[in-house]
């Protein structure tokens, strides 16, 4: 199947006729830090599976660019919001624009923060969060332009190349030397010491669930499975494993109730489908029947 914010889904209303898609935004779900989520002790690495498609490698390619405290006066949600429609002018389905449009709210507010600062894992949890909330996509040349749209909304610059080096970097990897950074030489290692530094506390640091997701797919690249692996690496970076813990879990159950919730809508789509192929029998008949009268007429004439 990388930071969503705060999501939230109602699930799918019944009625006798149909069924209805309910999603909702609620409170700062992914971006927030609220303690109104319970914090695992532990985390299982199989309660998680970021899924390649064909598609995902153009969005992990682009990744978002540096720094933000450039911006002495942060400009307004509704000017960041309004930059995206802008951009992007084509109608976009609901299931995904519900999401999507809470989503670019709670990263422009994590955005423009005085603390925040970019970096290439945070980079990589953003494009395989996107990646898998856009899954199932009807055309792969929207996804990308939606993409794009979204991130020069928030004056970032979609055309980086950070998550897609910590890919290539990863897969390399074991879980040896994933956690052992610290003594190698090399830009993404470079880049790694650099924020277990800031996290540390000699900088400016962020946490975000954007960056929890991007170090989980980190040691999935690396195929470092075993549970400890996380724990050494969170060390490593000065990170607080039970944030780590309860973000990636409320990751997952926000992906079960959109997988959920696009399963239901292709049923719906597909009954309305064949509810229109019903209705068109009749139609199909009237028109054979008149053809044919009309046939007949013209033998018997002629």
């Amino acid at each position: 199947m990388a930071t969503v914010t705060s999501l939230s889904f109602c699930g799918v209303a019944q009625s006798p006729s149909d069924r209805k898609l309910c999603l909702s935004s609620s409170a700062r779900c992914l971006l927030s830090n609220s303690d109104a989520f319970r914090v695992r002790s532990s985390f299982s690495f199989h309660s998680i599976s970021f899924r390649a498609s064909n598609s995902s490698s153009r969005f992990v390619v682009h990744c978002m660019s540096s720094g933000s405290g450039k911006f002495s006066s942060p400009p307004p949600v509704s000017e960041t919001k309004l930059k995206f429609l802008n951009s992007y002018k084509r109608p976009i389905p609901s299931i995904y624009n519900t999401v999507l449009q809470e989503l670019i709210v709670q990263q422009h507010l994590m955005r423009y923060k005085k603390t925040y600062r970019y970096d290439a894992v945070f980079a990589l949890g953003f494009v395989t969060v996107y990646d898998q909330l856009m899954e199932g996509y009807p055309s792969d040349d929207d996804r990308e332009a939606i993409f794009q749209a979204y991130i020069n909304a928030l004056n970032e610059d979609p055309q980086q190349g950070d998550a897609e080096k910590l890919e290539m970097w990863a897969r390399a990897q074991n879980s040896s030397s994933l956690v052992d950074f610290s003594s190698k030489a090399g830009e993404i290692e470079d880049i790694l010491k650099d924020i277990a530094d800031r996290a540390g506390g000699n900088g400016s640091f962020s946490y975000s669930r954007f960056f929890a997701v991007g170090l989980f797919r980190l040691l999935e690249l690396a195929n470092a499975t075993e549970p400890t692996i996380l724990e050494k690496l969170c060390g490593a970076l000065n990170i607080d494993k039970r944030s780590v813990d309860r973000d990636l879990d409320v990751y997952r159950n926000l992906l079960s109730k959109l997988v959920q919730a696009k399963e239901l809508l292709k049923e719906y789509v597909e009954r309305e489908k064949k509810k229109q192929e019903e209705r068109s029998e009749p139609q199909k008949a009237n028109e054979a029947v008149k053809n044919c009268l009309a046939e007949n007429q013209y033998a018997t004439k002629y």
